[in-house]
C-alpha cells in the first residue's frame, strides 16, 4: 500500500484491509455537476478502483461558482462535464479507472452500465432520473446514495435494496420541496455538505462496514443553522412497486420515461430524440442558418433567440426557453 492513501489507512474503520477493498470497487456516478464533481473527486483521491461517469450536459460559465472539477477553459471549449472530469480527475490519481459517458441517464442505456458496479451514487438534478435509478438499484441488487441540494439546504440518504425503504416508498409520506436553483439560486457549501454525507456512506459501503451506515435521512439549512435526521424505517411498504413482496419496477416501463424536460435552472428544454445524429450532415444543413461551433462531441448554433447545443446520441438541449412547446417547434425547424 503506499504513502498516497497512508492517512486513510491509518483512521481504524478502514485500514489497510479496508483500503485494499476500495481500490476493488466500481462506482457508477450518475450526473457530474455540482454533486457529481465533489463526490467523484473525493472517491478518486480515496482510492476506489473503477469509477463510471454518466453525464448528459457540457460546461458552462454559471457551473464554475461551484462545480470544482471545472475551469474556465473547459466552458470555453464547451466540453462535456463527463470528460472535463475525467481529465482532472486523471491529473489527482491516474491509477483510478474512469470510464466517461456523454449521455442522458435512461432506463435503456443504465443496465448495460451495472455489471460489477458495487454502489451507485446519485448526483441527479430530477425526481424523473432518481426513480429510474430507485427501480434500477433494486431490479439489480445494488446499493445506492441519494442527495439534493438548493439554496443552502440538502438532503441524504442511504438504500440497501431488501434493507431500506426505497425512494418509492420515501415520496409516499415525506414531501420534498419544489423549489430549484433557478427560482432560489444555491450556494457552495450545501453542495459539499451532502457530498460529504453521500461520500462517507460511499466508504462505509466499500470497506463492507455496512453496521456504520446512517439509517435515518438527513435534512440541514446551513443558512438558517438547521440539522435534521429523520427515522423514515416505517415508510416501507410491502406493496411498493419498488421494493415490496412483488415489484414491477414501474419507471423502467417505456410509457413512463420522459422523453422531453426542463432543465433545472437553465431557461432550457431537452429533446432526446428516437435516433442518433448524423453530426456532418447535420452540420452542413445548419451552417446554412449560421455559424456552428463543434468539437468531438458536440456541435451548437445560435437560431433566432435561441442557443441549441446537439450531442451525437440523440439529444438536444435548447437554450432561452422553458416551454416544451416552443423547444419542440425550434428543434423540428432545425432537423425536420
Amino acid at each position: 500500500m503506499t504513502e498516497r492513501y497512508s492517512r486513510q489507512i491509518r483512521f481504524l474503520p478502514i485500514g489497510e484491509a479496508g483500503q485494499k477493498k476500495i481500490g476493488k470497487k466500481h462506482i457508477l456516478l450518475i450526473g457530474c455537476g455540482a454533486l457529481g464533481t465533489a463526490n467523484a473527486e473525493s472517491l478518486v483521491r480515496a482510492g476506489v478502483g473503477q469509477l463510471t461517469i454518466v453525464d448528459r450536459d457540457y460546461v458552462e460559465e454559471s457551473n464554475l461558482q461551484r462545480q470544482t472539477l471545472f475551469t474556465e477553459n473547459d466552458y470555453h471549449e464547451q466540453l462535456p462535464k463527463a470528460i472535463a472530469a475525467k481529465n482532472r480527475l486523471q491529473e489527482i490519481n491516474s491509477t483510478v479507472n474512469i470510464q466517461t459517458y456523454v449521455m442522458d441517464a435512461t432506463s435503456e442505456n443504465l443496465p448495460p452500465l451495472l455489471t460489477n458496479v458495487d454502489l451507485i451514487i446519485d448526483a441527479t438534478d430530477n425526481f424523473d432520473i432518481r426513480l429510474t435509478v430507485n427501480d434500477l438499484s433494486h431490479k439489480f441488487r445494488i446499493p445506492w446514495i441519494m442527495g439534493s441540494c438548493v439554496g443552502s439546504t440538502g438532503m441524504s440518504y442511504t438504500i440497501i435494496p431488501g434493507d431500506s425503504p426505497c425512494l418509492q416508498c420515501i415520496l409516499d409520506i415525506t414531501p420534498f420541496m419544489g423549489a430549484t436553483c433557478d427560482s432560489v439560486g444555491i450556494i457552495s457549501p450545501a453542495v459539499q455538505m451532502v457530498a460529504a454525507h453521500q461520500t462517507a456512506e460511499a466508504l462505509k459501503i466499500l470497506v463492507e462496514d455496512r453496521t456504520a451506515l446512517r439509517t435515518k435521512l438527513v435534512t440541514f439549512d446551513l443558512w438558517n443553522n438547521q440539522y435534521q435526521m429523520i427515522n423514515i424505517s416505517r415508510a416501507k411498504k410491502s406493496s411498493c412497486p419498488t421494493c415490496g413482496n412483488e415489484p414491477t419496477y414501474p419507471t423502467l416501463a417505456y410509457q413512463s420515461q420522459t422523453k422531453t424536460e426542463v432543465l433545472c435552472g437553465r431557461n432550457t428544454v431537452q429533446i432526446r430524440a428516437r435516433y442518433k445524429f448524423e453530426m456532418d450532415t447535420l452540420k452542413k444543413r445548419l451552417q446554412q442558418l449560421g455559424p456552428v461551433k463543434t468539437n468531438p462531441y458536440l456541435l451548437s448554433i445560435e437560431y433566432k433567440n435561441y442557443r441549441i447545443i446537439f450531442f451525437r446520441d440523440g439529444r438536444a438541449l435548447i437554450h432561452g426557453t422553458n416551454s416544451i412547446e416552443k423547444a419542440k417547434s425550434i428543434f423540428y425547424q432545425l432537423v425536420g
